[in-house]
C-alpha cells in the first residue's frame, strides 16, 4: 500500500519517532509508565496501538523465531521480572516463555493470555499441524481480524484497569484502531469473494490459517508441516501432490519464517504456483519500520494470497499499514 496522503505520512513519522519510546531502555526501571512485555510480534503490534507512548513495551520472542519451539534465554528472566504486565497469546503457543514469566513476576505483576479469553474450547480448531489427539488446539487466532479486534479490546480493558489515569488515552487509541481493523475485515471479506469459488483453498507450510479460513469462507486443505514440526514424510509429500492435482489448487503458500524446499517441490510437481513469502507472525520490514505492524502483515499476506488464487485486492485499497495510536 502506498502512502496516500500527508496524514498517513504524519502518522508514519509519529510512529517512527515514538517507537523508540515504546521500546525504551528504561523498561522496568521506573513507575511512570506501565512496563508491558509481549510475546509474538502481532500481539506486540496490537498492544502498541492501544498503549502508545503511555506504556514501556518490550517483545520477548524475536521476529522470525518459531514461537512454538522458542526457548527464552536466561537474560529474558530479568526482562520479565521488570514487567507489570506480560501479555501473551496462550493456547499452548508460548509455554516456555510463560513458565519463565510466572516464575519471575515482580510483586503485583500479572500474566494475561488473550486467546483463552477470545474463544471457548468448543471453538478450538484442530488440524494437520495441531491434531486433536495431541491435545493442543491451533493457537493462531489473529489472522481472523475480528479475533484481533477482541485482542485489542482485552488489552485496552487491562491497561485501563492497571493505569486508570490514562483511561481516556487508551480508549481513544482503541477506537481509532478498531476503525481501521473493521475496514480491514470488510476489505478482506470482499476480496476473498473475488476468488473463484472452487479456488478458495489453502495449502500452506504451517497451519496458521484455520480461523482465518473459517471466518472468510475459505478451506484449508492441508499443511506440509506435521504436528511434530518436522518435514513431511515421502508418503505425505505424495499425498499432497495428488491432492493439489485433484482439487486443481492454483497456488501453494510457504512461510517467510519457515522456508521449505519440500513445499516448493510439492508445488512444482503438482503444477501449482509456489508463493514463499506468507507471514503469520512476522510483520514486513525491519523492527521500527512504519509497515512493521499487524496491519502491514495482513495487508502483505492478502496481496500475496488472493491474486495467486485468482482474485483481486481492490477492496483493500486505501488501508494503510501504519500504527494508528496518537499518544
Amino acid at each position: 500500500m502506498s502512502r496516500a496522503s500527508a496524514g498517513a505520512q504524519d502518522a508514519a513519522s509519529t510512529f517512527v519517532a515514538s517507537r523508540s519510546i515504546g521500546w525504551s531502555d528504561d523498561f522496568g526501571a521506573g513507575k511512570e509508565r506501565l512496563n508491558v512485555a509481549t510475546t509474538v510480534a502481532p500481539i506486540s503490534s496490537i498492544v502498541r496501538n492501544i498503549g502508545g507512548t503511555r506504556i514501556a513495551l518490550r517483545g520477548i520472542i524475536p521476529d522470525g523465531s518459531d514461537s512454538h519451539t522458542f526457548e527464552p534465554a536466561p537474560s529474558d528472566a530479568k526482562l520479565l521480572a521488570g514487567a507489570d504486565l506480560v501479555i501473551a497469546n496462550g493456547l499452548d503457543l508460548e509455554d516456555p516463555t510463560l513458565e519463565l514469566a510466572r516464575a519471575n513476576l515482580r510483586e503485583g505483576g500479572e500474566v494475561i493470555t488473550l486467546g483463552d479469553q477470545t474463544i471457548t474450547p468448543d471453538q478450538y480448531a484442530y488440524d494437520f499441524s495441531f491434531p486433536e489427539e495431541k491435545g493442543h488446539p491451533n493457537p493462531h487466532l489473529w489472522p481472523n481480524v475480528p479475533f484481533a479486534m477482541t485482542y485489542a479490546k482485552l488489552v485496552a480493558a487491562k491497561l485501563q484497569e492497571r493505569d486508570p489515569a490514562n483511561d481516556g488515552r487508551f480508549a481513544s487509541n482503541l477506537a481509532r484502531y478498531l476503525d481501521v481493523l473493521d475496514r480491514l475485515d470488510r476489505g478482506i471479506t470482499i476480496a476473498v469473494q473475488t476468488i473463484p469459488e472452487g479456488q478458495r483453498k489453502l495449502l500452506t507450510y504451517h497451519d496458521s490459517w484455520a480461523y482465518f479460513a473459517q471466518h472468510y469462507g475459505m478451506t484449508v486443505i492441508g499443511a506440509a508441516q506435521p504436528s511434530d514440526f518436522s518435514e513431511p514424510s515421502p508418503q505425505e509429500v505424495a499425498r499432497l501432490i495428488e491432492q493439489i492435482r485433484d482439487e486443481k489448487v492454483p497456488a501453494v503458500f510457504g512461510s517467510e519464517v519457515c522456508p521449505s524446499d519440500v513445499l516448493a517441490q510439492i508445488a512444482r510437481e503438482a503444477g501449482a504456483t509456489y508463493v514463499d513469502q506468507l507471514r503469520d507472525d512476522e510483520p514486513p520490514g525491519d523492527p521500527g519500520a512504519p509497515e512493521h505492524t499487524y496491519l502491514g502483515m495482513m495487508l502483505t499476506d492478502m496481496t500475496l494470497m488472493i491474486p495467486a488464487l485468482g482474485g483481486n485486492v481492490d477492496a483493500l485499497s486505501g488501508i494503510e499499514p501504519y500504527d494508528t495510536y496518537q499518544s
